[in-house]
C-alpha cells in the first residue's frame, strides 16, 4: 500500500530496453512487465519503477539523481555487475561510514553500490 507523500516509484530512460532488462534481471533479480514496446516496469528492487525508451541516460556528471544499492559483500557485487555488462566509473572508495563504487548499466545510466565500513 502506498503511503501519503512518500516516494514509491522511479523511472529511468533506456535506449535499449532489452539490454537493460537483461542486465538488471541477471545482476539483481529484478522482475519486468512490459507495457508496449517503449515501456517496462520492474519489481523486486526495493522500490518499484520502470524504464522508458529514449536516447538519454542519467549520470551524476549531468546532474542526475544517483540511486544507490546496498550490499553486504561489495567486492562480490562489483564482480557480478561487471560480469553482467556494467562499466565501473568510480572504483571502490571509502567515505565516512562506508565504502562504495559507481557503475553504468549497458544503456549508460549511473548507479552506485555501498556497504558498511566494517564489512
Amino acid at each position: 500500500m502506498s503511503e501519503h507523500e512518500t516516494i514509491n516509484y522511479i523511472e529511468f530512460s533506456a535506449n535499449d530496453l532489452e539490454k537493460t532488462k537483461a542486465f538488471f534481471a541477471e545482476a539483481f533479480g529484478w522482475v519486468f512487465t512490459d507495457y508496449g514496446a517503449e515501456y517496462t516496469a520492474f519489481t523486486a528492487a526495493g522500490l518499484d519503477g520502470g524504464f522508458y525508451q529514449a536516447n538519454l541516460h542519467s549520470s551524476t556528471a549531468s546532474g542526475g539523481a544517483l540511486v544507490v544499492f546496498y550490499s553486504t559483500d561489495l567486492e562480490e557485487t562489483l564482480r557480478k555487475v561487471e560480469d553482467c555488462g556494467a562499466r565501473v566509473v568510480k572504483p571502490i572508495f571509502s567515505f565516512p561510514g562506508g565504502r562504495r563504487f559507481h557503475f553504468t548499466e549497458p544503456c549508460g545510466n549511473e548507479f552506485a553500490v555501498w556497504s558498511d565500513a566494517d564489512l
